[in-house]
């Protein structure tokens, strides 16, 4: 298989002022590269498998991070993430810490805001998780 290199990739943020004005995600990412990263759940778990955290902040945090890791392995940046999914138990912790969230989000993967969704659910694969993130990046 060859590859042949192209432009670098491109991510344009869109949010129309016909929306509200969005305050930690973008409405739109119109992506343009050759590669696609297709990033699976990650949750608070440690190298041994373990959730840490009892907070959501602590587990947001370290979730982000595993997501992150496994975004850096393929090759990516934080500014390669064009969507990312927010699964948490409790949607009303969420928007409680959303501000703290917030500042984890800009310190770990800074102030290019994907889109993104937060969804409510019961409950996770481990049962101590709070919340888990999956998502998509663009690539050169």
């Amino acid at each position: 298989m060859t590859t042949e290199h192209t432009d670098p990739p491109t991510l344009s943020r869109v949010n129309p002022p016909t929306l509200s004005p969005p305050s930690g995600f973008s409405h739109a990412v119109v992506a343009t590269g050759s590669r696609v990263v297709f990033l699976a759940g990650q949750t608070a778990l440690d190298t041994d498998g373990k959730v840490v955290g009892d907070t959501l902040p602590e587990q947001f945090e370290q979730a982000l991070a595993n997501l992150l890791g496994a975004l850096r392995a393929a090759g990516g940046t934080p500014t390669d993430l064009a969507r990312i999914t927010v699964y948490a138990t409790d949607v009303a912790a969420y928007r409680i810490h959303a501000r703290e969230l917030g500042g984890i989000w800009r310190r770990l993967a800074g102030r290019d805001y994907p889109a993104m969704a937060v969804v409510g659910i019961t409950r996770l694969w481990d049962e101590e998780a709070l919340v888990e993130l999956d998502g998509f990046a663009v690539l050169a």
